[in-house]
């Protein structure tokens, strides 16, 4: 029997970084991960990108993660936002007169800010986020784990039963090796998705629908350089995202090394994006049995022609997509984070960032909590947590729905309205640095780790 302050249940971008967040605090912590990590932090097994916000770098930062993660994020220094066609015989494709621009630089205009914001500052050279690939996000985090002397990671190690009880909580695992284990602690945090067995063992309520749409995933290799600009097209089967990452090197090490050792030239970089398509579940099925060049052809049909010729440059991925909000984020010694708490449309990219707000903000009501002498797994301390996350992933939850449904449509009128509605909010400054800041993860009280104290 093993003793630890918490224990965390999937050691994912969510749980290994709430790992690290809490370790940081002095919390002892065991982590309990089905998978390898040799296997997740393979590019196979998670092709994605992510959008990390300007607010949830801070937590990178303050945990001393950023420096490791930094040279290979792409910044996002604009996002525009339109209504796009795609290309037929009547039709070029592409987007729309109006559009709504966010520009990072207007970041720092003070006009619109509230007495909550008035010490937050913005610095000039922050962008509004960064994509990084999630295999490098994994491989940092795992790194960080291991070399932390507050955690204790299993991995692979599978759960086979968790007993709450009033005194504590004790989780009984079989661990790589295929012995039996078990870690008693003072609170279980769920980090184990959108099917989490901690929520459903807890009785938690949830609210559930499928979008019947599915999302493709795909690295594409373009032409001409993305400035920085993140492009967001909302098509008739679903928002269609194309989102900067960084320039790669069309060479590996080895042929580099020939052609330095041989005096010859490099080739030029390979200029990247990230590719995140929403499509209608029957479309999508006849998307995704196409070969690459059958597929290549329909994303040049919605893609348009302003980053000039593109190609495939990484295997595909496609998911379905789906909607769940917990009506609780807690039970006796027990708190959802992440997916486990709530999963949403990919449609803002906040997914992870609402993640991140989990994190940090139970980091600081586990410390304060402790600063006092209470019971980290009493319903007291965790009362608080909920309070804090529950309007905030209700708000974004919701919204992104509704933005889903408006945007999903080619009803003549509704495109009118929300063409024209992009129009209005893109020529009213406040209304813009609302949205910025929404997508920048800085609204709200923030948690201590997410707050810009410099």
């Amino acid at each position: 029997m093993h003793h630890s302050d918490i224990t965390i249940i999937g050691g994912g971008l969510t749980g290994g970084l709430a790992a690290l967040a809490l370790a940081s605090k002095g919390f002892s912590i065991t982590v309990i991960e089905g998978q390898a990590p040799e296997k997740i932090m393979n590019d196979a097994y998670d092709g994605r990108t992510t959008a990390i916000a300007y607010a949830s770098m801070r937590l990178f930062r303050k945990l001393g993660l950023w420096d490791a993660i930094a040279h290979v994020c792409e910044p996002i220094k604009d996002i525009l936002v339109t209504d796009g066609k795609k290309k037929s015989r009547f039709s070029e494709g592409g987007i729309s007169s109006f559009h709504m621009h966010f520009d990072s630089s207007s970041l720092n205009s003070t006009s619109t800010k509230s007495k909550e914001d008035e010490n937050r500052p913005t610095p000039i050279s922050t962008p509004l986020g960064w994509i990084v690939e999630n295999a490098t996000l994994r491989t940092v985090l795992f790194k960080a784990i291991t070399a932390h002397e507050n955690i204790h990671l299993h991995a692979p190690a599978r759960r086979t039963h968790t007993n709450f009880s009033p005194a504590n909580c004790v989780t009984r695992f079989t661990d790589k090796n295929g012995d039996e284990q078990s870690v008693t602690s003072a609170l279980t945090l769920a980090a184990d998705g959108k099917s989490s067995q901690l929520r459903a063992q807890a009785g938690i309520k949830v609210n559930h629908w499928k979008y019947a749409q599915t999302g493709f995933v795909a690295t594409i290799a373009h032409q001409d350089p993305h400035e920085g600009f993140a492009q967001e097209y909302f098509l008739p089967g679903g928002p269609f995202a194309i989102l900067p990452m960084t320039d790669k090197t069309m060479t590996d090490k080895i042929l580099t090394g020939k052609m330095l050792a041989d005096n010859l030239a490099m080739p030029p970089p390979q200029h990247r994006s990230s590719l995140v398509w929403t499509e209608k579940d029957k479309v999508a099925k006849n998307l995704a049995s196409l070969n690459d060049d059958a597929f290549l052809e329909e994303l040049k049909n919605r893609f348009g022609p302003y980053l000039g010729e593109i190609s495939l440059a990484g295997p595909r991925f496609s998911y379905p997509l789906s909607f769940h909000l917990s009506h609780d984020y807690i039970a006796p010694r027990l708190a959802l984070i992440g997916d486990a708490a709530r999963a949403i449309h990919p449609i803002a990219g906040q997914g992870f960032n609402l993640g991140i707000k989990d994190i940090a903000a139970i980091t600081d009501v586990l410390d304060k909590g402790r600063s006092v002498g209470l019971d980290i797994g009493n319903m007291n301390v965790l009362d608080e947590y909920q309070r804090w996350r529950r309007f905030d992933s209700v708000s974004l939850a919701l919204g992104t729905d509704i933005l889903n449904r408006f945007f999903s449509t080619d009803v003549t009128l509704i495109r009118k309205i929300r063409t024209i509605g992009l129009g209005l909010v893109n020529a009213a400054a406040p209304l813009r640095q609302f949205f910025m800041k929404q997508a920048g993860a800085d609204v709200g009280t923030l948690p201590s780790l997410l707050r810009d104290d410099r």
